[in-house]
Protein backbone atom coordinates (compact mmCIF):
# COMPACT_ATOMS: atom_id res chain seq x y z
CA UNK A 1 0.00 0.00 0.00
CA UNK A 2 3.25 2.46 1.02
CA UNK A 3 4.63 1.68 -2.23
CA UNK A 4 1.16 3.02 -4.34
CA UNK A 5 0.93 5.98 -1.98
CA UNK A 6 4.60 6.52 -3.21
CA UNK A 7 4.45 5.77 -6.74
CA UNK A 8 1.10 7.80 -7.17
CA UNK A 9 2.43 11.28 -4.92
CA UNK A 10 5.26 11.38 -7.60
CA UNK A 11 3.08 10.52 -10.26
CA UNK A 12 0.96 13.60 -9.28
CA UNK A 13 3.36 16.25 -8.67
CA UNK A 14 5.39 15.16 -12.06
CA UNK A 15 2.32 15.49 -13.97
CA UNK A 16 1.41 18.29 -11.98
CA UNK A 17 4.86 20.46 -12.81
CA UNK A 18 5.00 19.67 -16.29
CA UNK A 19 1.39 19.48 -17.31
CA UNK A 20 0.20 22.38 -15.23
CA UNK A 21 -3.77 22.64 -14.22
CA UNK A 22 -3.88 20.34 -17.57
CA UNK A 23 -1.85 17.35 -15.86
CA UNK A 24 -3.73 17.68 -12.74
CA UNK A 25 -7.37 17.26 -14.13
CA UNK A 26 -5.11 14.45 -16.15
CA UNK A 27 -4.37 12.73 -13.23
CA UNK A 28 -8.02 12.93 -11.31
CA UNK A 29 -8.99 11.88 -14.14
CA UNK A 30 -7.45 8.16 -14.39
CA UNK A 31 -9.82 7.81 -11.14
CA UNK A 32 -12.76 9.12 -12.49
CA UNK A 33 -11.95 6.34 -15.73
CA UNK A 34 -11.50 3.94 -12.69
CA UNK A 35 -14.80 4.44 -11.25
CA UNK A 36 -16.91 4.30 -14.66
CA UNK A 37 -15.11 0.82 -15.44
CA UNK A 38 -16.01 -0.37 -11.69
CA UNK A 39 -19.38 1.04 -12.13
CA UNK A 40 -19.76 -0.62 -16.02
CA UNK A 41 -18.21 -4.04 -14.34
CA UNK A 42 -21.42 -3.37 -11.66
CA UNK A 43 -23.91 -3.28 -14.59
CA UNK A 44 -22.19 -6.08 -16.49
CA UNK A 45 -22.93 -8.97 -14.48
CA UNK A 46 -26.42 -8.09 -13.55
CA UNK A 47 -28.18 -10.11 -16.24
CA UNK A 48 -30.97 -7.13 -16.55
CA UNK A 49 -28.60 -4.98 -18.76
CA UNK A 50 -27.38 -5.37 -22.56
CA UNK A 51 -23.32 -5.71 -21.88
CA UNK A 52 -22.94 -4.13 -25.25
CA UNK A 53 -25.09 -0.82 -24.27
CA UNK A 54 -23.25 -0.85 -21.01
CA UNK A 55 -20.27 -0.87 -22.96
CA UNK A 56 -21.48 1.99 -25.46
CA UNK A 57 -22.50 4.41 -22.54
CA UNK A 58 -19.18 3.66 -20.95
CA UNK A 59 -17.65 4.45 -23.33
CA UNK A 60 -19.12 8.06 -24.24
CA UNK A 61 -18.25 8.81 -20.49
CA UNK A 62 -14.72 7.93 -20.93
CA UNK A 63 -14.09 9.91 -24.08
CA UNK A 64 -15.61 12.84 -22.07
CA UNK A 65 -13.89 12.88 -19.29
CA UNK A 66 -10.67 12.15 -21.52
CA UNK A 67 -11.50 15.12 -24.30
CA UNK A 68 -13.55 17.30 -22.00
CA UNK A 69 -12.13 17.24 -18.39
CA UNK A 70 -8.98 17.34 -19.42
CA UNK A 71 -8.66 19.73 -22.05
CA UNK A 72 -12.20 21.65 -22.32
CA UNK A 73 -14.97 21.70 -24.72
CA UNK A 74 -13.26 23.67 -27.38
CA UNK A 75 -13.45 22.85 -31.36
CA UNK A 76 -10.79 20.45 -30.85
CA UNK A 77 -12.27 18.19 -28.18
CA UNK A 78 -15.75 18.33 -30.06
CA UNK A 79 -14.51 16.90 -33.51
CA UNK A 80 -12.27 14.14 -31.36
CA UNK A 81 -15.34 12.91 -29.45
CA UNK A 82 -17.35 12.91 -32.50
CA UNK A 83 -14.52 11.49 -34.69
CA UNK A 84 -14.17 8.79 -31.54
CA UNK A 85 -17.81 7.99 -30.86
CA UNK A 86 -18.20 7.35 -34.82
CA UNK A 87 -15.68 4.97 -35.10
CA UNK A 88 -16.64 3.38 -31.59
CA UNK A 89 -20.11 2.42 -33.76
CA UNK A 90 -18.55 1.40 -36.63
CA UNK A 91 -16.23 -0.84 -34.62
CA UNK A 92 -18.49 -2.18 -32.35
CA UNK A 93 -21.04 -4.59 -34.89
CA UNK A 94 -17.36 -5.72 -36.62
CA UNK A 95 -15.96 -6.53 -33.08
CA UNK A 96 -19.04 -8.95 -31.94
CA UNK A 97 -18.89 -10.42 -35.37
CA UNK A 98 -14.92 -11.13 -34.69
CA UNK A 99 -15.70 -12.11 -30.87
CA UNK A 100 -18.24 -14.75 -32.03
CA UNK A 101 -16.62 -16.38 -35.00
CA UNK A 102 -13.04 -15.90 -33.56
CA UNK A 103 -14.36 -18.51 -30.68
CA UNK A 104 -12.57 -16.54 -28.13
CA UNK A 105 -14.92 -15.46 -25.81
CA UNK A 106 -14.88 -16.71 -22.07
CA UNK A 107 -12.24 -18.83 -20.16
CA UNK A 108 -8.91 -20.13 -21.46
CA UNK A 109 -7.87 -23.79 -20.84
CA UNK A 110 -4.89 -22.86 -18.89
CA UNK A 111 -7.95 -20.64 -16.60
CA UNK A 112 -9.93 -23.87 -16.14
CA UNK A 113 -7.86 -24.82 -12.95
CA UNK A 114 -8.75 -21.96 -10.97
CA UNK A 115 -12.40 -22.09 -12.01
CA UNK A 116 -12.82 -26.19 -11.60
CA UNK A 117 -14.83 -25.16 -8.22
CA UNK A 118 -16.95 -23.33 -9.94
CA UNK A 119 -19.84 -23.42 -11.84
CA UNK A 120 -19.71 -22.15 -15.23
CA UNK A 121 -23.47 -21.19 -15.80
CA UNK A 122 -23.27 -17.21 -14.36
CA UNK A 123 -25.64 -16.54 -16.87
CA UNK A 124 -23.83 -13.95 -18.87
CA UNK A 125 -23.31 -13.90 -22.51
CA UNK A 126 -19.59 -13.72 -22.60
CA UNK A 127 -19.55 -13.06 -26.72
CA UNK A 128 -20.76 -9.37 -25.59
CA UNK A 129 -18.67 -9.58 -22.84
CA UNK A 130 -15.56 -10.24 -24.97
CA UNK A 131 -16.92 -7.44 -27.81
CA UNK A 132 -17.14 -4.93 -24.51
CA UNK A 133 -13.49 -6.00 -23.34
CA UNK A 134 -11.93 -5.44 -27.02
CA UNK A 135 -13.77 -2.01 -27.19
CA UNK A 136 -12.38 -0.41 -24.10
CA UNK A 137 -9.14 -2.02 -25.41
CA UNK A 138 -9.03 -0.03 -28.29
CA UNK A 139 -10.67 3.35 -26.77
CA UNK A 140 -7.50 4.83 -25.10
CA UNK A 141 -5.49 4.39 -28.43
CA UNK A 142 -8.73 5.58 -30.72
CA UNK A 143 -9.02 9.09 -27.79
CA UNK A 144 -5.41 9.68 -28.34
CA UNK A 145 -5.07 9.59 -32.73
CA UNK A 146 -8.15 11.90 -32.65
CA UNK A 147 -7.11 14.98 -30.08
CA UNK A 148 -4.18 14.55 -31.70
CA UNK A 149 -5.06 14.74 -35.55
CA UNK A 150 -7.74 17.31 -34.45
CA UNK A 151 -5.30 19.34 -32.49
CA UNK A 152 -2.45 19.62 -35.27
CA UNK A 153 -5.44 20.37 -38.11
CA UNK A 154 -6.66 23.36 -35.52
CA UNK A 155 -3.22 24.82 -35.34
CA UNK A 156 -2.72 24.27 -39.35
CA UNK A 157 -6.22 26.64 -39.57
CA UNK A 158 -5.62 29.07 -37.16
CA UNK A 159 -2.36 29.88 -38.99
CA UNK A 160 -4.16 30.19 -42.44
CA UNK A 161 -7.37 30.12 -42.14
CA UNK A 162 -8.08 30.55 -45.54
CA UNK A 163 -6.66 27.25 -46.48
CA UNK A 164 -9.17 24.63 -48.23
CA UNK A 165 -11.13 21.74 -46.97
CA UNK A 166 -9.28 19.33 -49.55
CA UNK A 167 -5.89 20.70 -48.36
CA UNK A 168 -6.67 20.38 -44.59
CA UNK A 169 -7.83 17.18 -44.78
CA UNK A 170 -4.79 15.85 -46.38
CA UNK A 171 -2.46 17.19 -43.85
CA UNK A 172 -4.77 15.14 -41.43
CA UNK A 173 -4.04 12.17 -43.08
CA UNK A 174 -0.09 12.86 -43.60
CA UNK A 175 -0.20 13.32 -39.56
CA UNK A 176 -2.88 10.59 -38.80
CA UNK A 177 -0.55 8.07 -40.97
CA UNK A 178 2.82 9.00 -38.65
CA UNK A 179 0.86 8.40 -35.48
CA UNK A 180 -0.97 5.10 -37.08
CA UNK A 181 2.37 3.47 -37.00
CA UNK A 182 3.83 4.14 -33.48
CA UNK A 183 -0.11 3.61 -31.68
CA UNK A 184 -0.18 0.31 -33.25
CA UNK A 185 3.16 -1.06 -32.21
CA UNK A 186 2.40 0.65 -29.07
CA UNK A 187 -0.81 -1.99 -28.61
CA UNK A 188 1.41 -4.73 -29.44
CA UNK A 189 4.69 -4.07 -27.51
CA UNK A 190 2.02 -3.29 -24.08
CA UNK A 191 0.50 -7.12 -24.86
CA UNK A 192 3.93 -8.79 -24.80
CA UNK A 193 4.90 -6.84 -21.94
CA UNK A 194 1.89 -7.79 -20.15
CA UNK A 195 2.05 -11.07 -21.16
CA UNK A 196 5.85 -11.99 -21.14
CA UNK A 197 5.17 -14.26 -18.19
CA UNK A 198 2.39 -16.10 -20.19
CA UNK A 199 4.88 -16.64 -23.28
CA UNK A 200 7.41 -17.26 -20.81
CA UNK A 201 4.79 -20.34 -19.23
CA UNK A 202 4.19 -21.46 -22.56
CA UNK A 203 7.90 -21.98 -23.38
CA UNK A 204 8.31 -24.42 -20.35
CA UNK A 205 5.00 -26.40 -21.35
CA UNK A 206 6.67 -27.28 -24.13
CA UNK A 207 3.53 -25.34 -26.37
CA UNK A 208 4.38 -25.62 -29.97
CA UNK A 209 3.82 -22.54 -32.09
CA UNK A 210 0.77 -23.84 -33.80
CA UNK A 211 -0.35 -24.62 -30.11
CA UNK A 212 0.90 -21.20 -29.24
CA UNK A 213 -0.96 -19.34 -31.12
CA UNK A 214 -4.12 -21.15 -31.55
CA UNK A 215 -4.55 -21.58 -27.50
CA UNK A 216 -7.66 -18.83 -26.47
CA UNK A 217 -5.91 -16.41 -24.38
CA UNK A 218 -3.38 -15.85 -26.74
CA UNK A 219 -5.22 -15.68 -29.88
CA UNK A 220 -8.02 -13.33 -27.95
CA UNK A 221 -5.11 -10.87 -27.13
CA UNK A 222 -3.60 -10.91 -30.69
CA UNK A 223 -7.56 -10.10 -31.61
CA UNK A 224 -7.81 -7.62 -29.43
CA UNK A 225 -4.52 -5.80 -30.49
CA UNK A 226 -5.83 -5.94 -34.67
CA UNK A 227 -9.43 -4.80 -34.12
CA UNK A 228 -7.50 -1.99 -31.62
CA UNK A 229 -5.33 -1.23 -34.50
CA UNK A 230 -8.49 -0.77 -37.15
CA UNK A 231 -10.25 1.49 -34.96
CA UNK A 232 -6.85 3.73 -35.04
CA UNK A 233 -6.78 3.31 -38.84
CA UNK A 234 -10.49 4.27 -38.93
CA UNK A 235 -10.45 7.25 -36.59
CA UNK A 236 -8.04 8.78 -38.60
CA UNK A 237 -10.54 9.98 -41.25
CA UNK A 238 -12.92 10.28 -39.58
CA UNK A 239 -11.08 13.36 -37.26
CA UNK A 240 -9.90 14.77 -40.16
CA UNK A 241 -13.74 14.91 -41.65
CA UNK A 242 -15.34 16.01 -38.15
CA UNK A 243 -12.27 18.77 -37.57
CA UNK A 244 -13.08 19.94 -41.07
CA UNK A 245 -17.00 20.06 -40.49
CA UNK A 246 -16.44 21.58 -37.03
CA UNK A 247 -14.19 24.58 -38.09
CA UNK A 248 -16.21 25.50 -41.13
CA UNK A 249 -19.49 25.36 -38.89
CA UNK A 250 -17.51 28.17 -36.35
CA UNK A 251 -16.76 30.22 -39.30
CA UNK A 252 -19.75 30.80 -40.56
CA UNK A 253 -21.49 31.47 -37.70
CA UNK A 254 -19.13 33.89 -36.65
Amino acid sequence: MNTLVVLATLLFILMTLIGGKRGMRAFFALFLNMLVVFIMLLLMVNPSFHPLLITVISTVFIVQINLYYINGKNEKTIAAFRATMTTVLLLLGFITLVSSFGMIQGFSEEESAELIALSPFVGLDFIQIAAGVMMLSALGAMTDVSISVSTAMYEMYVHDPAIDRKRLFQSGMTIGRDILGTDTNTLFFAFFGGYLALLIWFKDLHYTFGEMINSKVFSAEIVTIFSAGIGIALVIPMTAGWTIIQLKKNKRSE
